[in-house]
């Protein structure tokens, strides 16, 4: 299957399915995040999703809302995948085209956004998991794709009454699937830039937990860092006398330390909650968890590569942060 076909199949119940995109202005804190979401928990009430985050830290304004219909009412499908949900539309391809348009309480958001994949190795599709077999298999329970890991985007954003010129941001698409939302994660995803603006470096992982006979399983985690032609992978997800996690609710932060054949990797990003939005994730048993997401969040990299000189890469912005957790968190009143 390719990357982005749909994993979804019509009359299957327990399956929640995301393609997620976002995309931020090299030099200033802008961002935005756009996700299209299938959610069936029974096998007659499969619902789409067209969700979109505007983060504007420069004037402390966020825009945040998402359109619910049925189903039967949206198009996943074709090769390249098409996605229309309501007035949204993803067409996921090298020339990629986004167009669409959510109402909140504040007016209008509409955009208008295309993208082309960056220009060498960084482009190339990236799987977090160890193996290629286990993207379709049953461990673990949600799986997560990166089909465009680096693309740079044009276009404009219409929002807050005024308009975003979208002039050679950075972003990225990713694709993630399964029978649930995992029990509670870290996510993130960060490039990093030359002085030109333009992504010489990126890093992708997470530390998560799933269940297991209706148990937490302890925090696993997987990273990758891909630097010019040389890619660092830290994806032994059970080697956990080799992993250091630690999702800190308190501080918005998120520290990895991992160890392998690779070498040694550690990784800090944490976001401030003024920047940060509360989403809502349903999952088939009827729990509600509380993703905390940021686009706007500093990241320092540190990696010691076997018989290799050490690197660091620090990025003030340009970090994707999310916390998945199974509680609400006071700093938040507003759930979308």
């Amino acid at each position: 299957m390719n990357d982005n076909d749909l994993r979804y199949r019509p009359g299957t119940a327990g399956h929640v399915e995301s393609y997620f995109v976002r995309g931020n202005a090299p030099d200033r804190r802008l961002a935005f995040w756009l996700k299209s979401t299938v959610f069936a928990p029974r096998k007659d009430s499969a619902v789409a999703e067209l969700w979109c985050i505007v983060f504007d830290a420069e004037n402390g304004r966020y825009f945040s809302e998402k359109r619910t219909v049925p189903f039967a009412h949206a198009t996943f499908g074709g090769d390249p995948m098409q996605i229309e949900i309501g007035d949204g539309t993803f067409e996921l391809r090298d020339n990629a085209h986004l167009k669409g348009t959510l109402h909140g309480e504040g007016g209008p958001c509409r955009w208008d956004i295309t993208w082309q994949p960056q220009e060498g190795p960084l482009s190339q599709r990236l799987c977090l998991l160890p193996s290629e077999k286990m993207v379709d298999g049953s461990f673990p329970r949600s799986t997560p794709l990166t089909p465009y890991p680096s693309v740079i985007m044009e276009g404009t954003i219409e929002v807050f009454g005024e308009t975003i010129e979208v002039d050679g941001w950075n972003g990225m698409q990713g694709h993630n699937w399964g029978d649930e939302h995992a029990w509670e994660y870290a996510w993130g995803h960060c490039p990093f830039l030359d002085e030109s603006g333009n992504p010489f470096c990126w890093v992708e992982g997470f530390s998560a937990r799933t269940r297991i006979a209706g148990r937490p399983t302890p925090i696993i985690s997987a990273l990758v860092v891909r630097r010019g032609d040389e890619e660092y992978r830290f994806d032994r997800l059970v080697d956990l006398w080799r992993q250091e996690a630690t999702i800190d609710l308190a501080e918005y932060a998120w520290h990895l330390r991992l160890r392998g054949a690779a070498g040694e990797v550690a990784l800090t990003m944490q976001a401030d909650p003024d920047e940060m939005v509360c989403l809502g994730y349903h999952n088939p048993d009827g729990r509600l968890s509380y993703c905390l997401n940021s686009k706007l969040a500093r990241v320092d990299l540190r990696v010691n590569p076997t018989n290799e000189a050490a690197f660091e890469c620090s990025s003030p912005h340009g970090g994707a942060l999310e916390f998945l957790r199974n509680s609400p968190d006071p700093n938040f009143t507003r759930v979308v």
